[in-house]
């Protein structure tokens, strides 16, 4: 099949799939901290959320047209002031409203809604210009530009990525699902890591904010 790489090229590719996939980032830390706030069905709604995100930018990244908002400088800040204005949204949210939601027939917030948590893991994924410059810099590496399938095999390795990416992103969620019940039983832990997501997010916001450009 034309859209499949050869061996060689497919087992690097997993290979660094493999590390990206376990180096924490906004996605990763979006996903285990829903596990930890709502549980695993919170945790696999987010992650649903961010590859979804992923598959966009596949998409996008197949199309050319990634490459041509890297490539604008103005495009590229507003996407950088609004990627990481959102996470600093999340950082405050973690901070004002933490992670010990209750179901409370006064009317008082209550945990987000499966589709909330999907709608947050696409956002969080669509606005951190660094997903973006991983589609548009790191998975050309691995296609010849010449070659005609260029556009095909881009998909596809997008495709591979998320695919491969999921049952390591699933174990992390069900180990901290096992976590979260403990962490509900003692209050102050379960605040000391909303303000570890709440820093972690922050941070992510800096970097963001530092990314360059091609």
């Amino acid at each position: 099949m034309t859209f499949i790489p050869d061996l060689s090229t497919l087992l690097a590719f997993s290979l660094a799939c493999f590390v990206l996939t376990i180096t924490p980032g906004p996605d990763m830390t979006l996903f285990l901290g829903r596990t930890l706030a709502g549980g695993r069905a919170a945790g696999i709604a987010a992650f649903a959320g961010a590859s979804t995100g992923s598959l966009i930018h596949t998409t996008l990244a197949a199309v050319g047209l990634s490459a041509l908002i890297a490539a604008s400088p103005e495009a590229f800040l507003v996407l950088k002031i609004g990627g990481a204005g959102y996470l600093i949204f999340l950082a405050i949210q973690a901070i004002r409203s933490g992670s010990t939601f209750k179901l409370d027939a006064k009317g008082e917030k209550k945990a987000p809604t499966l589709k909330a948590n999907w709608l947050t893991g696409i956002g969080i994924n669509l606005s951190n210009p660094k997903i973006i410059l991983f589609f548009v810099t790191f998975l050309p590496q691995f296609v010849d530009a010449g070659d005609p399938h260029a556009g095909q095999k881009l998909f596809f390795l997008g495709l591979y990525f998320i695919v491969f990416a999921t049952p390591f992103s699933l174990a992390m969620i069900f180990a901290a699902d096992k976590l979260s019940a403990a962490l509900r039983r003692r209050p102050k832990i379960t605040r000391t890591v909303d303000w570890i997501f709440a820093s972690v997010f922050s941070v992510f916001a800096v970097k963001i904010l530092m990314t360059q450009g091609r």
